[in-house]
């Protein structure tokens, strides 16, 4: 089994891993952000020069207006290239995630129920939005400040000057949203985990009439989970807050310092000499200065939630041990239960001292009342039920030196799964390159007749109850394998389709070694051995 990330776990390595999955579109977001300094720039340009050509006429006026048009409209097409392409990107990254996280779960790798779906969208910000905006951030005020800078250094030295109170802002505020989000996000993962497991004990917890103390539990974590969730979005409000008071400083303090200078007002010798022109294009850049930084400081919970997604999809995509082969078999196989025991949880133990050999090619019946372990034992020998105690063997290798066992057995329940798809679709589950001719002759040998390429739905409908434990030995036919295993084959049917199932039971064993848990007097008759529990 796979071990969930220590305490210590740092997300950041395993984002950044996972994020090269975003290829030329996350390297091509940033970029598109980061260009937008070019059409802020133009359209702070253009109101200036149309401001300072303002007592010259209409006509000196229209080429600034036109340049400060034609700068919003290239902003607008960049933001939206570079939102289209941050969402290619992300989805890249989901996608591959979610690939490896649904490949953990179906190999019994440990992960919350909540990774594949919250676990996984919540990658959706950090990779959409906060990467691109986070180079923007890094590289788009110190272009704008040395654009600043050629009409006016003393504005300049003002921006840079109140940048560094409100990336401390920044910084303060994100240290605590990264706690409060992690906490959020266990919540929910723990609230996913209570209701997916309250909805599959459903049956017991209406059959103990407990209904009302799960709704109360549920209940009580869900309020967990909406007092984290306020936290978070406190956090946030404070800290956006905060921000756009420094930012609203800083353009205050260009505002005062470029209309004092114009005005020579300034209570100091003035550094430089500012004309209208000059002096509305840094206040107009001014804010600029600070957008990319608001952005930031807006997406950051993208990327605090995958952050405290990431040890959960860690842990559910962790590599497992290499996979092994499926056993081969020269004949059908010796198994034998050697002093076996099978416990689930505290509960008192289902089996325990089982002891039992079934020679090869032998067919044994295990009978027994309900509840005394016939399931457990089948379950058992392919990895479905904890073998607590005791060793189970086949051919005198243990489960855990032989391999992939269950792909050399034969299974047929009494309730068989069936899949939205033809008849002979769903024959054809249990070996996927077999030819219409071997489906048909399965189907035939365990006594299917009719239309193979009838539509059932996922509840089987179409299908009897014998039709469907016929469906069940036609895969067991299809799969050939050297053990086959039965569970209640012939319940619930009436006298003469027990007959013929029994029949039908006879030849799917014919060559293999055999299990079959059963209440039937009449399928206990044909075994050449029966154990009683």
């Amino acid at each position: 089994m796979t071990a969930l990330p220590s305490p210590g776990f740092d997300p950041k390595p395993w984002l950044r891993v996972a994020g090269r999955a975003s290829g030329w579109a996350g390297r091509t977001a940033g970029l598109l952000v980061v260009l937008d300094v070019v059409p802020a720039t133009a359209f702070a340009f253009g109101l200036a020069w149309s401001l300072s050509a303002y007592d010259r006429g209409l006509t000196a006026v229209v080429p600034g207006l036109a340049l400060a048009l034609a700068a919003l409209a290239l902003r607008g097409l960049l933001a939206h290239l570079a939102l289209t392409t941050g969402g290619h990107a992300a989805r890249a990254v989901k996608t591959q995630v979610r690939d490896r996280v649904l490949a953990g779960l179906f190999a019994g790798r440990p992960a919350a129920v909540s990774a594949a779906v919250e676990g996984v969208e919540a990658l959706d910000g950090h990779y959409a939005r906060f990467e691109p905006v986070r180079m923007a951030a890094g590289l788009s005020p110190l272009i704008l400040i040395c654009v600043a800078a050629v009409a006016s250094p003393f504005a300049a030295g003002v921006l840079i000057f109140t940048l560094l109170p409100f990336v401390l802002g920044m910084v303060l505020a994100g240290t605590a949203a990264a706690a409060e989000s992690r906490r959020q996000f266990d919540a929910l993962s723990r609230l996913s985990g209570l209701f997916l497991d309250r909805v599959r004990a459903l049956p017991a917890v209406i059959a103990f009439q407990a209904e009302a103390r799960m709704a109360q539990e549920v209940a009580r974590t869900s309020q967990a989970l909406q007092a984290r969730t306020a936290r978070v979005l406190r956090i946030a409000f404070v800290s956006s807050a905060v921000l756009e008071f420094f930012s609203a400083l800083a353009v205050a303090l260009v505002a005062v310092y470029c209309g004092f200078n114009l005005l020579k007002l300034l209570p100091f010798p003035a550094p430089e000499t500012l004309d209208l022109g000059r002096a509305f294009f840094v206040l107009a850049l001014a804010p600029e200065v600070y957008a990319p930084l608001r952005r930031l400081a807006a997406a950051y919970h993208d990327r605090q939630a995958a952050e405290a997604a990431a040890p959960t999809l860690a842990a559910a995509e962790a590599d497992p041990a290499p996979a092994r082969p499926a056993p081969v078999f020269a004949r059908p196989p010796v198994i034998v239960f050697d002093r076996v025991g099978i416990r689930y949880g505290q509960d008192a133990p289902v089996l325990d001292g089982f002891e039992l050999e079934v020679r090869s090619g032998q067919m044994v019946a295990v009978t027994g009342p309900s509840g005394s372990g016939k399931s457990s034992l089948l379950h058992a020998l392919v990895g479905l039920a904890p073998v607590t105690d005791g060793h189970i063997l086949v051919d005198g290798r243990a489960l855990d030196q032989i391999g992939d066992l269950a792909g050399r057995v034969a299974w047929a329940s009494q309730a068989p799964v069936v899949t939205p798809g033809t008849l002979l679709d769903n024959i054809r589950l249990a070996r996927r390159e077999a030819s219409l001719r071997q489906v048909m002759a399965a189907a035939g040998a365990a006594g299917l007749t009719g239309d193979l390429d009838r539509v059932l739905d996922e509840r089987g409908g179409g299908l009897s109850g014998g039709e469907r434990r016929r469906l069940g030995l036609a895969r067991a036919f299809l799969k050939d394998s050297p053990i086959l295993l039965l569970d209640e084959p012939t319940a619930n049917l009436d006298r003469q389709a027990e007959i013929e199932m029994i029949e039908v039971v006879r030849r799917a064993a014919h060559g293999r070694t055999t299990l079959i848990a059963t209440h039937s007097a009449a399928v206990a008759a044909v075994a050449d051995r029966v154990v009683r529990l």
